[in-house]
């Protein structure tokens, strides 16, 4: 019971104990179903227990089940009372009651997250009462899934191992100079040519080594819509992200049009075999502009989420420096140069979502030219923009590369696999805030929450993926739903000894995480380069 994770904010235990057996039986009341059979499907397959239907709350008797709805608690807010009468989970909304689920799911132990039940077991739950809420509302994680595909069955996989974090936000990043990742009808060389590259950098992009084979894979529109409609019976939501004007290599390579023919052949493009910042940026023309209106507005059909994200990032001008057509364009519009050149581009994106009741969200070089009110940012070049914007009004998610980039390493030691950037430990993640103490209170109400990235330049696969997520990503996630105190202030000891038992529970799950006492001999990467950076990372 005291091994949460994340931890909640209030619990009373009892005295005594909640047995299932054959006999327990799961109410779920109005508009609780969908949490009652998803956790009655779960609950089969660890325990074997049937878990029948009850027809009331009253027939939870003891040892059964019951979920109904509080309209006197917040959206995801909880309460579990666990005592003679049996279990009782309420929530201000089926998200709420859906967390509440999560934290009796740990409560039955870590066999209780298993796909099969491994024989003759007592299901027990102390006596307990939980109240909890989040801090965020955004509680995200970023899946780079462009520089290495991951199968649908994977990105499942990431949503239900989302949910038993308290999760809520999956930032799909889809589309970027080394793949096009969702299908677009209207656009099907995106693709048919767009989706695989012929090789793979092996490592940093430093590195001598290559996968010389075809790398590639796309989801098709049903299998968006399955993802959307997984994640929802999770109660997450998918934010999708098509980057522009920058990381398109691979939609210019499918269609050269979209690049800056006038100063280079792009005919010659193909997707992108390596990591970087690509020269290659779309052109700012009004052809290029139709065809993204034309890939947003099929990829408004599909996500149904508030926010589309539109990168913003790490777009070279160099290109549009050189370029006859972008200065002509530049001249029409009455911009200063190219850096406004590209918030004309975004800003053009920004009206056309509005219009059409959603809301862009992008990287935090968006900020610079300004931008249309609603309009949101993703803070990761560190917490000044994230300040910048909340300071002009504008909704922020905090997500510093210094903090919660976790591709970086977990450790210096010499057996960390391809060793990216600064090293970030548990303890670091567990400490980090996502609203900086510049901010005033009302400043501070603009930031939406936090979110965690995975880019997966050197994560060629889902071993790869769980073992830079794991168990950072559990420490995240007490970050961004509990109360916890100041980061100095937080008991880490606490937390660790809370981790004894969640490392069981990974290991139900399958997670190939990174042990305490570093990589297995099967998750170490000997000769493949990375990119350390040593000593402290900036903190600003």
């Amino acid at each position: 019971m005291t091994s949460l994770i994340p931890v909640p904010r209030r619990v009373v235990a009892g005295s005594g104990e909640v047995r299932l057996t054959a006999r327990s039986r799961l109410y779920a009341g109005t508009a609780t179903e969908g949490v009652g059979r998803w956790l009655r499907a779960v609950l089969w397959q660890a325990t074997g227990l049937p878990l029948p239907e009850g027809r009331e709350l009253d027939d939870i008797d003891g040892d059964g089940i019951g979920l109904q709805l509080d309209p006197g608690l917040g959206l995801e807010e909880y309460r579990l009372v666990s005592d003679r009468t049996g279990i009782l989970i309420e929530g201000g909304s089926a998200a709420g009651v859906f967390r509440g689920a999560q934290t009796l799911r740990q409560l039955l132990g870590p066999d209780a997250h298993r796909k099969a039940p491994l024989g003759d077991r007592t299901w027990a739950v102390p006596h307990v009462t939980i109240e909890d809420a989040p801090r965020f509302r955004w509680r995200g994680l970023m899946l780079d899934v462009a520089r290495h595909f991951m199968p649908k069955d994977g990105v499942l996989r990431y949503l239900d191992l989302m949910a038993t974090h308290k999760l809520n936000v999956f930032h799909f990043h889809l589309t970027d100079d080394q793949g096009w990742r969702i299908e677009i009808e209207r656009y099907p060389r995106l693709t048919e040519v767009g989706s695989w590259r012929t090789r793979t950098k092996f490592g940093h992009r430093a590195s001598p080594l290559w996968e010389e084979k075809p790398h590639g894979g796309f989801y098709t529109r049903d299998d968006i819509r399955e993802i959307v409609a997984y994640a929802a019976e999770r109660h997450i939501t998918v934010v999708p992200e098509i980057d522009v004007p920058g990381h398109s290599q691979a939609a210019i390579a499918a269609y050269p049009e979209l690049g800056n023919t006038d100063v280079v052949d792009t005919t010659a493009l193909s997707v992108w075999d390596t990591w970087g910042i690509n020269p290659n940026v779309l052109a700012p023309t009004d052809n290029t502009l139709r065809f993204y209106e034309g890939v947003f507005e099929e990829l408004l059909e599909l996500f149904p989420s508030e926010f589309i994200h539109v990168g913003g990032d790490e777009c070279p001008k160099d290109q549009w420096r050189r370029s006859p057509a972008a200065q002509a364009r530049i001249g029409e519009l009455g911009l200063a140069d190219e850096d406004q050149l590209q918030s004309w581009f975004i800003r053009h994106f920004d009206k056309w979502l509005s219009a059409r009741g959603r809301r862009l969200i992008g990287w935090d070089e968006i900020l610079e030219g300004g931008l249309a009110e609603g309009a949101a940012v993703s803070s990761w070049r560190g917490y000044a923009g994230g300040i910048a914007a909340a300071r002009a009004g504008h909704d922020v998610v905090m997500c510093p590369e210094q903090q919660v980039y976790l591709d970086h390493r977990q450790d210096g030691g010499a057996d960390e696999p391809v060793p990216i950037g600064f090293v970030r430990t548990l303890e670091d993640v567990y400490r980090f805030e996502p609203v900086p103490s510049e901010l005033t209170r009302e400043e501070a109400e603009r930031v939406l929450g936090a979110q965690a990235n995975l880019w997966t330049e050197v994560m060629e696969d889902h071993t790869r993926v769980d073992y830079q997520a794991f168990p950072r990503l559990a420490a995240f996630a007490e970050v961004a739903w509990s109360a916890l105190p100041a980061p100095r202030e937080r008991d880490f000891a606490d937390f660790e000894r809370r981790m004894e038992a969640h490392y069981e529970r990974l290991d139900a799950l399958g997670v190939g995480y990174r042990p305490p006492t570093g990589p297995r001999p099967w998750q170490r990467r000997p000769g493949v380069p990375g990119r350390p950076i040593d000593g402290p990372p900036p903190n600003r």
